[in-house]
């Protein structure tokens, strides 16, 4: 029969564990497992975007799909798309996912006669919301706007 003391140890060792997987620095063992609950919901977030990645990529299978950069610089985000093909409306589609982050276009270069050239620089509306913003967060957004023209030019 295991002793309370020895059920105490293998306790305290998995929260240890659960600790360190977590990187919470946390010392209770709610705020770990809150922890626990809260990088479990990142990961999960992240899948999601990684699959959306994933089925834009597959949607795009055959043709050139779109090259995008984003570098952070600052307070603002240098972006940069680009497909050696014209894709008419795309612009559209791209601003609008901006203005859904709460983008503002500071100063743009684009070109789409023979091909899709995008050069924008970019900044946040409002800088003192408490939600991060980094470069991944931008690519995304791009990403879903160009999924958005995806689907579409499909159903024309």
């Amino acid at each position: 029969m295991v002793s309370i003391e020895q059920e105490r140890e293998a306790m305290f060792k998995k929260l240890q564990l659960l600790r360190s997987i977590t990187n919470s620095h946390a010392h209770d063992k709610a705020s770990v497992v809150l922890d626990a609950s809260k990088y479990i919901k990142d990961l999960k977030q992240r899948v999601e975007r990684l699959n959306q990645d994933i089925a834009t990529a597959e949607s795009f299978t055959g043709q050139n799909f779109p090259k995008i950069r984003v570098e952070e610089q600052e307070d603002d985000f240098l972006i940069k798309v680009f497909t050696t093909r014209n894709c008419q409306g795309l612009l559209v589609f791209i601003l609008e996912a901006f203005e859904e982050l709460g983008l503002e276009v500071l100063q743009a270069t684009i070109s789409t006669s023979d091909s899709f050239i995008l050069e924008a620089i970019a900044t946040r509306e409002n800088k003192e919301a408490d939600d991060h913003i980094d470069d991944r967060v931008v690519k995304q957004v791009v990403l879903r706007g160009i999924q958005k023209w995806i689907e579409g030019s499909e159903q024309e």
